[in-house]
């Protein structure tokens, strides 16, 4: 099978990796040269993938079986003349274009499937946003409607945070839709990912909870399986295959969760191979994340998933810009046991930017904390140079 890859970070590298173990032609497209999909890819494009015009053509061009987005960025609304013309989109076309846009996903989850949300309002201005901060309350969250790994989002305190909100959000803010969710502060005791895996002719499958840990809305630890109480598993498993079937396709959806004292809240959902499941790469179940997502895309069937191991990662951050970035103390984390680790190969770096990860594992009898821990700490080993 043909699959064009539309966006080339880290996930899309290790979905391509396991496309190419399996015998799949993979196109990877993104809006700069050498991302690291591409550096494994078959071939490559670089268009910006927000010009509906530049995406038909490349489409047209490659005539593939599968789109695969990877990434937020995408004139997502052409998916579904993609799909009239016989294309599988993944994990279908209503799933891309609603869950691009925070303000479509959360009230498929809130108004018409009835899930638990936190209190949220949308703003269109610096105005408006006064207006919602004043109907939601501080302390509160601001995101745009468009972006990923936390960008442009951030935390109201006081009444004097409101207009670096706005123009933090709008400068942080993918494709062209300049509009804000906010959303009421959920106080949470902890935080997790549940893969989902829906499937054509199979029942969806869910993977070992994976709990987070983020700062500046991007995730920094990782850690499988989390601690989650049965009943609020049950809960959080409840919602998300009510979210997915409504969203409809085959595919692996990373859907966050808030667990609190009160129940169980849905945050936020992404269809594909989440940041956070990037521990599966530890070894922790039978198959990682990206095999299960590229296994239920092709309807190959997934009889079970089993956990293997207990497992954590934490990121490789670059603290400055680089035209040419270079590592050191690798050779420090790779003599250490049960560890390892993935540099993404990106071209450039910049402060907070993610350019790698490391991987802890030891036995399931191994408290997750001290997994989690020594992950964090190793990953402090590898320092990224400009």
């Amino acid at each position: 099978m043909k699959i064009l890859l539309l966006g080339s970070g880290e996930l899309g590298k290790e979905f391509t990796i396991a496309a190419q173990r399996i015998g799949q032609t993979i196109i990877a497209v993104d809006s700069y040269e050498n991302a690291p999909a591409m550096q494994v890819a078959h071939g490559f494009e670089v268009i910006n993938m927000l010009d509906g015009e530049a995406l038909d053509r490349i489409v047209s061009k490659h005539n593939p079986d599968f789109i695969v987005p990877e990434i937020e960025a995408i004139r997502t609304e052409r998916f579904y003349d993609y799909e009239k013309q016989g294309i599988t989109v993944v994990p279908s076309a209503k799933a891309a274009n609603f869950t691009m846009n925070r303000k479509a996903i959360r009230d498929l989850a809130s108004k018409e499937l009835g899930l638990k949300t936190a209190k949220y309002q949308y703003a269109t201005s610096a105005e408006e946003l006064q207006k919602a901060v004043g109907e939601v309350g501080i302390p509160c969250v601001v995101k745009p409607l468009m972006s990923s790994s936390g960008k442009g989002q951030s935390t109201i305190k006081t009444e004097g945070d409101i207009l670096k909100a706005w123009e933090y959000a709008v400068g942080g803010s993918r494709g062209d839709v300049i509009e804000v969710i906010v959303e009421a502060f959920v106080d949470f005791h902890s935080e997790i990912t549940l893969l989902t895996i829906t499937q054509n002719n199979n029942p969806t499958l869910f993977c070992a909870p994976i709990g987070h840990r983020q700062e500046r809305g991007d995730y920094q630890e990782s850690w499988q399986p989390a601690l989650v109480a049965e009943k609020d598993l049950y809960e959080a498993q409840d919602m998300a295959e009510k979210i997915t079937e409504a969203l409809g396709g085959a595919g692996l959806f990373g859907v966050e969760f808030f667990l609190t004292n009160e129940g169980v809240y849905f945050s936020e959902l992404s269809p594909r191979p989440h940041d956070t499941g990037m521990v599966t790469l530890a070894g922790t179940q039978n198959f990682n994340e990206f095999e299960l997502h590229l296994r239920a895309i092709l309807s190959l069937p997934i009889f079970e998933i089993t956990l293997e191991k207990a497992g954590a990662s934490a990121v490789i951050l670059a603290s400055e810009n680089s035209q040419s970035p270079t590592f050191t103390g690798i050779e420090k984390v790779a003599a250490l046991p049960k560890t390892d680790f993935r540099i993404f190969g990106k071209p450039t770096s910049r402060p907070y930017r993610r350019m790698g990860v490391v991987l802890s594992h030891d036995s399931l009898s191994t408290p997750i904390n001290e997994v989690a821990e020594r992950a964090k700490e190793t990953a402090k080993l590898i320092t990224v140079n400009s």
